[in-house]
Order: C-alpha cells, then sequence, then structure tokens
C-alpha cells in the first residue's frame, strides 16, 4: 500500500485535527499503533509539525469525515498528479549529466534485478553506457563513484519504487515459468 509523503507529520495533523481512530491513522500512515499513541500523548514526535494531507493533495475532506463517522472504514491515499508517469522525453540538466554513469554503476551494483531497459528509463541513459560499465570497459570507469541515482536527481523514489516492484514481479514470473517447465 502506498504511504504518504510524510507519514508522521500527516498523522500528527490527523491526531491533532481529527477525530480518527488511533487504528484508521496507523493504517494510513504506515505507523504502528502504539506509535500513533505515543505521538497523541507527546511521547515522541514532540517537534515534527503537521502535513495537512488535504493541501497536499492525498486526502479529502469527504474521506476524513466518513471515516470519522464510520471507525470501520480506512482512509485511502489519493493518487497524486505531480507523481503520475511522465509522458515523452527525459529531461537531465548539462549539470546532471556527468552524473549518469555514477547513477547507472550504483543500480548495477545495488540493483541487479533491474534490467538494462528499466535502468535506461530511470537514469535517462543508453543500453551502449550500461553495457560498457558493466564490462568495466567505460572511458571514464577508473573514476567512477556508485552513487544512488535518486541521491543526484536523475529520477525520483517513486519511479525508483516503480521500477523495483516491476522488476520484482518479472522475477517472480520467470522463476514461477522455470519452475512449471521442470
Amino acid at each position: 500500500m502506498a504511504l504518504p509523503i510524510m507519514p508522521k507529520a500527516t498523522a500528527v495533523w490527523l491526531i491533532d485535527n481529527t477525530s480518527l481512530t488511533f487504528d484508521q491513522i496507523a493504517d494510513f500512515s504506515g505507523l504502528h499503533t502504539i506509535e500513533i499513541q505515543a505521538i497523541a500523548d507527546g511521547d515522541i514526535a514532540t517537534n515534527v509539525h503537521g502535513e495537512n494531507p488535504i493541501e497536499s493533495g492525498q486526502l479529502t475532506q469527504k474521506q476524513i469525515d466518513e471515516c470519522q463517522n464510520d471507525p470501520k472504514k480506512r482512509l485511502k491515499l489519493r493518487e497524486n498528479p505531480l507523481l503520475k508517469k511522465r509522458i515523452g522525453a527525459k529531461y537531465t540538466p548539462i549539470n546532471k549529466r556527468q552524473s549518469k554513469p555514477d547513477g547507472v554503476l550504483w543500480l548495477i551494483q545495488n540493483r541487479p534485478e533491474l534490467s538494462d531497459k528499466q535502468i535506461m528509463k530511470l537514469v535517462g541513459t543508453t543500453k551502449t553506457t550500461i553495457e560498457s560499465i558493466r564490462d568495466r570497459s567505460h572511458k571514464n570507469y577508473a573514476i567512477l563513484e556508485a552513487k544512488d541515482p535518486v541521491i543526484l536527481g536523475l529520477c525520483n523514489i517513486n519511479e525508483m519504487d516503480i521500477a523495483m516492484n516491476e522488476a520484482i514481479a518479472q522475477n517472480a514470473k520467470k522463476e514461477e515459468t522455470s519452475i512449471l517447465e521442470e
């Protein structure tokens, strides 16, 4: 299940501004019910500023009202239009283009389940570059440093999560078919 952008801050806001149950807030924010209880008691997250999920488009007031009236109902995260898939070519600013091989190296080392096509899509590079980094024949391989492409700004965390979930699903499907063939 998708979680709000800032779960603890969202939970603080929901505790302060709604009459939702701790279970409802915990289920929505991905935190444990005991943690929600501790936030409400002021034991933790005392310095956390509440984040309004209505303003950020993660919830509607109607959803909150319905859940306040029925404790068995659960809040559901709305799809954020800003996080939708891009259409068209991905533009990378000039100052980040030299970081692409570092991001590719990190993905190859830390996310081996990703296919070349997924890496190409995440980082915005070519298959030739990926292959040259894999076989260590890239012209700058000696000076490459493996760096997370999210931190480098080549992709966002949501794109990375989507790619990882797709890769895991594809690998599970391959394993399933190979077991059936045996």
